[in-house]
Parts: structure tokens; C-alpha cells; sequence
């Protein structure tokens, strides 16, 4: 779904398939003059956590709310920064390490805002958003905890 956002476009997708980065900055960029940066973080199924092997990691959602709560930080994210577009691919179903799991990009006149904005972005997708874990590994099947460095990154974007 794609919505305006005062002046800027957001883009906010949950989906099975695989995303191609190329593809969805040249969709963000096509026929504007007024972006000078985009900043692109993909997320990526590895296949080591901390001394786990992953065979696999499976991420579930709540369709619906995950767009919904997705939509409202990137709204906030367009009110902080002066943004010119925004991207935020999520992909949910069984991956294999190296596959693709997430694309934000932000774009923006100049880099300092599209990085501020990403960053923000992806440190709410990895510790609020409402998407479920379970990695599979030679020990077993697992959800995956919550991390205290991914709280604490997080938590610096809290206005007081």
C-alpha cells in the first residue's frame, strides 16, 4: 500500500516473495529531481546466532496490525526528518541463510536525514514491530528472545 505522507511517499509491504533492492530504489527515485541520498539497509538471514548454527528462520506476523504499526513509524519518521520517500519491505515465511528478510529506504535531500530515518526505522522492526521468530537449528526449534543491545539502540530515539 502506498499512501502520501504531507508531501512524501511511503511504502509499507509485508510479503512472501523476495524483494529486488535495485528495483525498489529506482521505484522511490523515478522522476524526482529532489533527492540527493537514499539509504538502504537490507536484513539478511545469517547462519550463525551468537553460537547457534541456523538451518532456517521462520517469521510470523499479525496481518494487518504489522502494516498498521509499520505505517505509524514511518510517520513518525517523515515528521522527525525531512524525507522525500520511504520503503519498508518485510518479508514473512521460512528463509534459508542468505536469503533476504527486510528493505528499508529512506531518501531524503541530504544523507544525514536518510540515515537518521533508516536507522530509527530498523531499530523499531527489530525490537517492536509485531513479527514472531523461531529459528531452527542443529539444537533444536526455538522462538527467538528479545535482545538488550536491540532495546537499547532503540531506546535512544525515545522523545523525552
Amino acid at each position: 500500500m502506498t499512501t502520501p505522507v504531507a508531501t512524501c511517499p511511503v511504502t509499507i509491504r509485508i510479503q512472501e516473495d523476495d524483494f529486488d533492492i535495485a528495483r525498489e530504489i529506482a521505484v522511490l527515485t523515478q522522476s524526482r529531481t529532489d533527492i540527493g541520498a537514499v539509504v538502504s539497509f537490507s536484513g539478511i538471514c545469517r547462519a550463525d546466532d551468537d553460537s547457534a548454527k541456523v538451518a532456517a528462520l521462520t517469521l510470523e506476523h499479525y496481518p494487518g496490525m504489522a502494516e498498521e504499526e509499520i505505517r505509524r513509524h514511518a510517520d513518525e519518521a517523515v515528521s522527525r526528518w525531512p524525507l522525500n520517500g520511504v520503503t519498508v519491505i518485510h518479508r514473512v515465511g521460512r528463509f534459508m541463510p542468505g536469503q533476504n528478510i527486510v528493505l528499508v529506504l529512506t531518501a531524503s535531500q541530504h544523507r544525514q536525514a536518510a540515515f537518521q530515518a533508516a536507522e530509527f526505522l530498523m531499530d523499531y522492526l527489530k525490537t517492536n514491530a509485531p513479527f514472531w521468530k523461531k529459528e531452527d537449528s542443529a539444537t533444536g526449534t526455538g522462538w527467538v528472545e528479545a535482545q538488550a543491545r536491540d532495546d537499547e539502540a532503540a531506546a535512544r530515539w525515545t522523545k523525552s
